[in-house]
C-alpha cells in the first residue's frame, strides 16, 4: 500500500499531540492575558511587496509567494527573471511584519499603548531537518506606543511567568543592546560599511571561540587593527561576577566609556524585572555579544534560556523603525516570540482541562438511546467522554485511550442505570 505522506517539512499532527500542544497553548494565553495583553490575529497571506520590503533578513529569502491570478503559460515565461511580476502575494513567514501592517491599518481603533498577543502558523521554505519545518506555530507578545524600558520589562516578566506556569522554573533572559554592539564596533575601528558582515562573525562567538572569530574577521579582510583590537578586548581578564546584571557589570562587560543612555536603559529593564518577578537574583544576564539576525532590531534585543536545554527558547527585541515603514511617522515597538515548538518537546504531558476524560466501553446490543443518555449525563458533569464498542483486545483499546490522555473508563451493559468508573493505568 502506497504511503501518502503530507509535504515535505510539514506535519500530521495526531489528537493526543493536538491536546497536548492545545494545552499549553491554553497557559501561554492565560498567562499573557492575565499580564494584559489583548490577542489578534492577522491573515495568513500579506501582499508580496510587504513580505520583501527589505525588513525581513534572510527570511524574505525563505517566503513562499502565490502566483498571480490568471497568469498563462507565456505570461509565466515572460515574467519568469522578475519574481514581482508573477506573485502578488505571499504566505507571512513570520508575525511580526502582518502585526506592523496591522497597526498601521488599525490604529485609530486601538489604544495609545497597544499590547497584543498573536499566535498562528507561519511558512518558510526551509532545508528540513530534525526540528526544522516549513510549517510551525510562533506565539508573539508586542508593546506599541512605548519607548521606555518598562515595554522590555513587561515582556521579559510575562514571558518568565508563562515558563514558570508550565514548569520551566530557573528561565534567564540574555540581554543586548543593538547600539551598544555598534558602539563597540567603532570602539575597536570598524568602519560602518563592514559592521553587517562583522557581527555574523561575532555571532558565532559560542560555536568557534575568540580564535575563530578573529581568523574569520581576518578572512573577511576587516580592518586589521580593529580585530587586533576586538581579539585584545575578549581576551582581557574577567572575574566572575554574583549579579549578572546591573550598571556596574554591564559597564565592566563592555569597553570604557559605554553611552550613559544606553547603559540606564538596560539598568532600567534590569531594576523592573526584578521588581516584577520579585526574585532576589535578576532573571537576567547582560551578553555584550547577543547579535540576534533580523535586521528590523533597533534597540534591546533579547533571548530566552533555560538550564535544562543549549539552545534559545525565544528571543526577541525593539524595532522601532518597522511600523513607520507602513504608517508615514515612527511608532516605537517591542517584541518578544516564544519558540512554541521547542516549548512543547520541553512541558511535561498536561493534564486535560476536563476534570475527568471519561471511555465508556459498550456491546453492540445496548441501545444508542441509553448510551447517548449515559454520555450526555457525564458531559453535563464536566467530563470530556467517548463512546467505544467493546473489541476482542480490550487491554489494547485501553492502552490507547490512555495515549489520547482518558484517565477513568466504565464498561456499559444494557438497562445499566449507574456507571463504576474505573482509572486508566
Amino acid at each position: 500500500m502506497a504511503t501518502v505522506n503530507p509535504p515535505r517539512g510539514m506535519r500530521d499532527i495526531l489528537p493526543a499531540d493536538k491536546a497536548r500542544r492545545e494545552s499549553v497553548l491554553a497557559v501561554i494565553r492565560e498567562r499573557y492575558r492575565s499580564h494584559g495583553f489583548d490577542e489578534i490575529e492577522t491573515p495568513a497571506l500579506e501582499e508580496y511587496s510587504r513580505l520583501h520590503a527589505g525588513i525581513g533578513g534572510d527570511n524574505e529569502k525563505l517566503a513562499y509567494n502565490v502566483l498571480r491570478r490568471g497568469l498563462d503559460a507565456e505570461a509565466v515565461r515572460e515574467a519568469a527573471a522578475d519574481p514581482a511580476a508573477l506573485a502578488d502575494l505571499g504566505l507571512r513567514y513570520d508575525l511580526t511584519v502582518p502585526l506592523a501592517r496591522f497597526y498601521a491599518s488599525n490604529r485609530g481603533q486601538l489604544p495609545g499603548v497597544f499590547r497584543s498577543i498573536q499566535i498562528g502558523p507561519v511558512w518558510r521554505a526551509e532545508r528540513p531537518q530534525k526540528g526544522r519545518y516549513r510549517q510551525f506555530v510562533q506565539c508573539d507578545i508586542d508593546i506599541m506606543g512605548d519607548d521606555s524600558s518598562r515595554a522590555e520589562a513587561e515582556l521579559m516578566v510575562a514571558s518568565l511567568d508563562a515558563l514558570d506556569a508550565l514548569g520551566l522554573e530557573g528561565s534567564t533572559v540574555r540581554v543586548n543592546d543593538r547600539r551598544v554592539l555598534d558602539w563597540m564596533l567603532g570602539s575597536f575601528g570598524f568602519a560602518l560599511d563592514e559592521r553587517p558582515g562583522v557581527l555574523i562573525t561575532i555571532d558565532k562567538l559560542d560555536k568557534i571561540g575568540p580564535d575563530g572569530v578573529a581568523a574569520e574577521l581576518r578572512e573577511r579582510g576587516a580592518t586589521a587593527g580593529a580585530v587586533d583590537a576586538f581579539e585584545a578586548f575578549l581576551r582581557r581578564p574577567q572575574t566572575m561576577e554574583y549579579n549578572p546584571f546591573g550598571e556596574r557589570q554591564i559597564r565592566k562587560a563592555l569597553p570604557d566609556d559605554a553611552p550613559d543612555d544606553i547603559v540606564a536603559h538596560l539598568v532600567g529593564i534590569g531594576d523592573a524585572v526584578a521588581a516584577g518577578t520579585g526574585r532576589d537574583d535578576v532573571p537576567l544576564v547582560f551578553d555584550p555579544f547577543l547579535v540576534r539576525g533580523m535586521g528590523y532590531y533597533t534597540g534591546t534585543i533579547f533571548e530566552l534560556a533555560h538550564p535544562s536545554v543549549d539552545y534559545s527558547l525565544g528571543g526577541g527585541g525593539r524595532y522601532d523603525g518597522m511600523i513607520g515603514r507602513f504608517l508615514g511617522q515612527q511608532v516605537p515597538a517591542v517584541g518578544f516570540s516564544l519558540g512554541f515548538e521547542r516549548l512543547v518537546d520541553l512541558v511535561t504531558a498536561q493534564t486535560d482541562a476536563a476534570s475527568q476524560a471519561v471511555v465508556l466501553i459498550h456491546d453492540a446490543d445496548v441501545p444508542v438511546a441509553e448510551l447517548v443518555a449515559h454520555k450526555a449525563r457525564l458531559v453535563r458533569d464536566g467530563a470530556r467522554v467517548r463512546l467505544e464498542r467493546r473489541t476482542k483486545n480490550l487491554k489494547a483499546l485501553l492502552e490507547r485511550s490512555a495515549a489520547d490522555g482518558y484517565t477513568s473508563f466504565a464498561t456499559v451493559a444494557a438497562g445499566a442505570e449507574d456507571l463504576e468508573l474505573k482509572p486508566l493505568a
